[in-house]
């Protein structure tokens, strides 16, 4: 592209494309490479959110644009999904299910996370016969008037009350709280670490105790793996470090390797409840685009065998321990935690908050906060990051914080 080509895209950017906050970064992106985004003024940034959790390999990486490259030139969109066999649906559908906990035998496709979230609703609501759903305070599972329902961050709830009825929240890590659980609920929605909430890790005890009361009460319990999947807490699966099997499992983000993919995954007999009664009773035109799957098959392959999720877990303690050492002597920041390359760095004040983004973004820095805290950090750069990147990026954040703020 011209110059003038990227002065006419930011022009459009500005005129006709709908915002989503006030203030846009407004970054105008080249490429991307790996960890790295390149803008059209020469600046070089070092993507520490991985296009919030999606590029768990780096940005284009050349084995996922080899194999876009080739479904391309075989065909894009056919017929609405589960009708047609496509390859690329049907074989990432068989590797999912290998690699996914035991009984995990069937995927349904769908385009995002939101919409992996509606359709394990309609799912457990359709299976049990119940209305009932229980999720937890500071939990995200997306935007829509379903998903938004089982959120649990009440300032982005409120503006478009009333939502989906019956919901309980309860207070996310509290054992004590699941008694709450009853015979009336359908499914229990949970994120194993919860992420827009800033990182919270669970107690030990609490997701296995959460498992037992579902099965206590015969209700359905969704994993919402959409941030923490595919290595990015240290193992493939999140649930799979407390050794806990959901009924269902929704997957997004890191899923469809940079393109547009979402999933919801369960038993063949549970999945078998959208054939009947009556047939179709759900649908998607996109859902498991056979060019998004093609991305995502040659995703997986990498993170399986070059042992990413390995990696993120050994990484990222690291990885936390000079953040901490960085910071030790700052009283600014309160707190930094996490699970392999998951990192949430909480700070005393939101306006410093604000400014250490805009400062580290100065210097090459690509941070996000979270939806629900104005004070804290989130961290989760491509598993694949070089460490000695990360060591100068903890250097970096020590350097603005203890010059600039």
């Amino acid at each position: 592209m011209t110059s003038r080509d990227f002065e006419s895209s930011r022009v459009a950017f500005d005129r006709h494309l709908a915002h989503t906050s006030s203030e846009p970064i407004g970054i105008v992106v080249d490429r991307a490479s790996g960890p790295w985004v390149f803008a059209t003024d020469g600046t070089r940034y070092l993507d520490l959110i991985s296009g919030i959790g999606v590029a768990n390999i780096g940005h284009t990486h050349a084995e996922v644009v080899d194999t876009v490259a080739r479904q391309n030139a075989r065909h894009h969109h056919v017929m609405v999904y589960g009708e047609y066999v496509q390859e690329e649906q049907a074989l990432y559908a068989a590797e999912l299910a290998a690699v996914l906990p035991s009984g995990f035998d069937s995927i349904f496709f769908v385009n995002s996370g939101t919409e992996g979230i509606e359709g394990a609703l309609k799912l457990a609501r359709k299976a049990t016969g119940r209305s009932g759903f229980v999720a937890f305070e500071g939990g995200y599972h997306g935007d829509t008037l379903g998903a938004l329902s089982v959120g649990g961050i009440e300032k982005y709830r409120a503006p478009f009350e009333p939502l989906l009825q019956p919901v309980a929240l309860l207070p996310f890590g509290d054992v004590n709280a699941l008694d709450a659980i009853n015979e009336s609920v359908a499914a229990v929605v949970v994120e194993p670490v919860q992420g827009e909430a800033g990182v919270r890790v669970p107690r030990s005890d609490f997701l296995p105790a959460l498992e037992k009361r579902c099965r206590h009460v015969g209700a359905l319990l969704i994993a919402d793996e959409v941030m923490t999947g595919f290595g990015r807490t240290g193992r493939l699966f999140a649930v799979q470090r407390w050794d806990v099997v959901p009924d269902i499992i929704v997957l997004a983000k890191a899923l469809g390797g940079g393109y547009p993919l979402g999933a919801l995954a369960a038993s063949s007999s549970l999945l078998r409840a959208f054939t009947e009664n009556p047939p179709l009773s759900h649908v998607t035109t996109f859902g498991g685009h056979p060019v998004s799957c093609a991305a995502g098959r040659a995703s997986l392959r990498v993170i399986l065998r070059d042992r990413l999720a390995e990696r993120a877990d050994e990484v990222g303690v690291r990885f936390r321990e000079r953040l901490v050492d960085a910071f030790r002597d700052l009283s600014t920041v309160r707190e930094v935690r996490g699970l392999g390359l998951l990192i949430g760095i909480e700070f005393e004040d939101a306006t410093i908050t604000r400014r250490f983004v805009e400062r580290c973004r100065e210097h090459g820095l690509l941070l996000g906060w979270t939806l629900a805290h104005d004070r804290i950090i989130r961290l989760c750069p491509p598993l694949n990051t070089p460490e000695e990147m990360l060591d100068e990026a903890a250097a970096t954040m020590k350097g603005v914080l203890a010059q600039e703020l």
